[in-house]
C-alpha cells in the first residue's frame, strides 16, 4: 500500500469563532522533494494563536492560507529524504511546515537540532518560536531591570511562561495574570512568579494595585481587552509595553461592531509618562539570532527554567485543540503529536 500524506485543510474564511466545519481532513499525495528540498516526517505540530489571523484575508504581516490548502504551522520531525548535502535521513529538524504528516522543505528553511539537549517536542516551545518571542520582545523592548516591575498577561501561556522567567533571571519582580486558580497556581508555584493575578476575578485593577503597589514598569501583552485596560493606567514614567499579541481581539471580523468592548485607553498619558509602546514580530528579527537565543535557553533550563506542554495526540485532533486554543482552554504550550 503506498504512503499517503494525512493533513488538514482550510475549508472556509471564519465568521468570528472558528468552528469544525472551517477545517477539512484528508489524505493527500506524499510530496517529493526537488533538488535542495528535504522531506521531513513531522513528530510534532505548533498550535499558536497567530494562525488565526491566516485564516483570515484581512491585511496583515503576512500572506493568508488560501482556501483548500494546507494550514500554516511550525513543526518538528525527522528527515525521510534528503536531496541537499546538509541534511541525512533520521536528522532531527525543525520547520517542517503545515498540519501535515509530511512535507517537502527547502533546505534552507530548517534548523538541525539536537535531540540530547532538550525533547524534540521544546522546538516547538521554550526552544522554538514562543520561546524566541519572548526573548526578542525583552532583549529589545522590555529590557526589564534589576528591581522593577513586569506584569505579563496570559502567563502561563508558551510566551507569558517564558517572558516571566527570564525577567525573574535579570532581576525584575514579576507578576502574572491568568485564567483562573489552576493556572495561577501554576505560575506562582512552578514558574517562580511573585504573584498571579486572576483576569476573571472581581477587580483586576484593585489587585494589581495591591501586587504592584509602585505601578509598572513593563507590560507584556498578550490579551488586550480589559486586561489591557486595567495595566495601561497604572504603567509607570518611562514604562515600556511590548505589543505582542491580542488574543481577546482575534476573532473580531474586520469592521465588526465593538462598541461594547472596555474603552481603550487614553493615550495622552503616552506623553505624559515618556512611555513606549512597540509591537514586534519575531521573524523580523528573531531567526538570525537564534543560536545566541537557543544557548541562552539551555542554560537557563540547565539551571533551572521550566515549561508547561499540553499534548494533544492525531492530527485529526488540531482542528479542535486549535479552536480550545483561542478560548483559553489550553494549559501551557499546546502541541500535537503526529502518530
Amino acid at each position: 500500500m503506498s504512503v499517503t500524506n494525512l493533513r488538514v485543510l482550510l475549508a472556509r474564511r471564519p465568521n468570528g469563532a472558528p468552528v469544525a466545519e472551517d477545517f477539512t481532513v484528508e489524505r493527500g499525495s506524499m510530496p517529493a522533494p526537488s533538488l535542495g528540498e528535504v522531506l521531513v516526517q513531522h513528530r510534532y505540530l505548533s498550535l499558536d494563536p497567530y494562525m488565526r489571523g491566516r485564516m483570515s484575508d484581512a491585511k496583515s504581516y503576512a500572506k493568508p492560507v488560501a482556501i483548500g490548502a494546507v494550514m500554516e504551522g511550525a513543526c518538528v520531525g525527522h528527515v525521510v529524504e534528503s536531496r541537499d548535502s546538509r541534511f541525512a535521513p533520521g536528522d532531527a529538524v525543525m520547520g517542517g511546515f503545515g498540519w501535515q504528516q509530511y512535507s517537502s522543505v527547502p533546505a534552507g528553511r530548517l534548523i538541525k537540532i539536537n535531540e540530547d539537549e532538550a525533547p524534540l517536542s521544546a522546538s516547538l516551545g521554550v526552544l522554538g518560536m514562543p520561546g524566541l518571542t519572548a526573548w526578542v520582545g525583552l532583549e529589545d523592548i522590555g529590557q526589564p531591570k534589576p528591581g522593577e516591575t513586569v506584569v505579563v498577561s496570559a502567563a502561563s501561556g508558551a510566551v507569558g511562561q517564558v517572558v516571566g522567567q527570564i525577567a525573574k533571571r535579570r532581576g525584575a519582580k514579576v507578576i502574572g495574570i491568568a485564567g483562573g486558580p489552576e493556572k495561577c497556581a501554576f505560575v506562582t508555584k512552578t514558574l517562580g512568579f511573585d504573584a498571579c493575578l486572576d483576569h476573571r476575578g472581581p477587580d483586576l485593577g484593585a489587585a494589581l494595585d495591591e501586587a504592584a503597589p509602585d505601578g509598572v514598569d513593563v507590560y507584556w501583552e498578550n490579551v488586550g481587552g480589559a486586561v489591557q485596560a486595567a495595566v495601561f493606567p497604572r504603567l509607570r514614567d518611562f514604562g515600556r509595553m511590548v505589543m505582542c499579541g491580542m488574543i481577546s481581539q482575534y476573532n473580531e471580523a474586520p469592521g465588526a461592531d465593538v462598541s461594547a468592548a472596555p474603552p481603550g485607553p487614553n493615550l495622552g498619558a503616552v506623553v505624559r509618562k515618556r512611555l513606549r509602546i512597540q509591537g514586534f514580530i519575531v521573524s523580523d528579527t528573531g531567526w538570525p539570532r537564534y543560536g545566541k537565543f537557543r544557548a541562552e535557553m539551555l542554560d537557563h533550563m540547565k539551571s533551572g527554567l521550566v515549561w508547561r506542554e499540553d499534548v494533544v495526540d492525531g492530527l485529526n485532533a488540531a482542528p479542535e485543540a486549535f479552536i480550545g486554543l483561542l478560548k483559553g482552554a489550553n494549559f501551557g504550550k499546546l502541541v500535537v503529536r503526529i502518530a
